[in-house]
């Protein structure tokens, strides 16, 4: 049976960041396995099967049921996708038979067609129900969390993960809104009550931008997923293997370099400090940093959502 790995069609299509450059990166061995851990509609895993051998393997996981939905439209044998958040790949890969593979990608945030649905209440620029969970059938919606959240943890929750400066206003005005009997429920009212507390903000950026990333963020425990997933990288990537992450703002990009950087490079010695044997061993690097690049400018102009990716590459030694 030939593999046939088809265009998405216009319902899913989107432009996916990064392309060629991360799987340019991720390929080391094309008769390898590889993981796309953040299938989302599906551009880098068809890239990545146009790219692998008759005898490669591509292993992909989504936690948003459409993403596996979308993935019916691949009908090749080298593939496979699984529902599951990216923090669980290992037991993906075992349940594949695959203890190491050669390559893991993630594209983190969200995806441009749960931006594009109202009905999923990511985007603050057309109204639809509070949700923001990546994964529809489980988990607390946006509306559910403020619905009982105090002023203090919402205004922690939009200050940590949003850098808002305005999160005690912002919150306080969610919980009178609340306790006047009219919790917020769509995400045209949160937008709304965002911007009469926000007085200013940056050229070109909506008031409620923060807000929302910091609520997405939040319920869907993005950053704990990220540090579950990357505890788990060293044991599964293979020798010559390579990790290749995708982020999308300073949170994210921050973990990434920190794993990265900890693992590639020797820390810092003070030497006024005394020689301690087995504390001041030699280092012994686990990965190689590879490359770190941002989008061209020709990619941000035909498409501004990725303007604020990073892509950073490291190989397992």
């Amino acid at each position: 049976m030939p593999h046939t790995t088809p265009m998405p069609s216009a319902e899913t299509a989107h432009r996916t960041v990064l392309l060629h450059e991360a799987v340019d990166q991720l390929i080391t061995n094309p008769d390898g396995v590889y993981l796309d851990a953040t299938f989302g509609r599906g551009g880098h895993s068809r890239e990545i099967l146009r790219r692998l051998s008759p005898a490669g393997r591509l292993i992909a996981i989504d936690r948003d049921p459409q993403a596996i939905e979308a993935a019916a439209q691949i009908h090749d044998a080298r593939f496979v996708i699984k529902h599951a958040p990216f923090s669980e790949f290992t037991r993906v890969l075992h349940e594949q038979g695959v203890a190491q593979a050669d390559g893991l990608l993630f594209d983190l945030g969200v995806s441009s067609p749960q931006l594009d649905q109202p009905e999923r209440g990511f985007s603050f620029r057309a109204d639809g129900p509070l949700d923001m969970r990546m994964d529809t059938s489980s988990g607390q919606t946006v509306a559910e969390y403020l619905a009982t959240a105090s002023v203090d943890e919402i205004a922690t929750v939009l200050r940590d993960y949003g850098d808002e400066r305005a999160a005690v206003q912002i919150a306080k005005k969610i919980v009178a809104r609340r306790d006047a009997g009219a919790p917020l429920a769509r995400s045209g009212e949160l937008a709304a009550l965002v911007a009469s507390a926000v007085k200013s903000r940056e050229p070109g950026q909506d008031p409620a931008t923060r807000t929302f990333q910091a609520l997405r963020i939040h319920v869907n425990a993005e950053l704990a997923q990220i540090e579950t997933a990357l505890s788990q990288v060293l044991d599964c990537l293979r020798p010559g293997g390579r990790l290749a992450v995708i982020s999308f703002h300073s949170l994210e990009d921050a973990l990434i370099k920190r794993f990265i950087h900890r693992h590639a490079r020797a820390p810092a010695v003070d030497r006024r400090q005394p020689f301690v044997p087995g504390v001041s061993a030699e280092f012994q690097p686990q990965l190689k940093e590879v490359v770190r690049m941002r989008p061209s400018a020709a990619e941000i102009s035909g498409n501004a959502r990725s303007r604020s990716a990073m892509l950073r590459v490291a190989q397992r030694v």
